[in-house]
């Protein structure tokens, strides 16, 4: 019912930026929050940065004062500024959605996109 497709990836060198793109569509009635998290070979997959629809974000303290978040509600579109990368950002990011239709929230995840940050 609700697709979510993240963009913006790629291959960066060490202090570089990225901005990457989700956007959420198909049967979308209200989108209350949207987020990014990042998983990395052998680790949990974790929080980077989630913003709700009135525009509270909250963002994991190793990418704080680098990343930013924003969003685009009337477009159902969530970005991640990510500024002055580290090695340590490589990770394959996801997009995650909570769609709210008929009193229940349901979760959604995109595809994921490759971030990679070496020399």
């Amino acid at each position: 019912q609700v697709q979510v497709v993240e963009s913006g990836g790629g291959w960066v060198q060490p202090g570089e930026s990225l901005n990457l793109s989700c956007t959420a569509s198909g049967a979308i009635f209200v989108i209350e929050a949207m987020g990014w998290y990042r998983q990395a070979p052998g680790k949990q997959r974790e929080l980077v940065a989630r913003i709700v629809r009135g525009g509270s974000t909250n963002i994991t303290e190793s990418v704080k004062g680098r990343f930013t978040i924003s969003r685009d509600n009337a477009k159902n579109t969530v970005y991640l500024q990510m500024n002055s990368l580290k090695s340590e950002d490589t990770a394959i990011y996801y997009c995650n959605v909570d769609h709210w239709r008929w009193g229940r929230t349901t979760n959604y995840w995109g595809q994921g996109t490759q971030v990679t940050v070496s020399s």
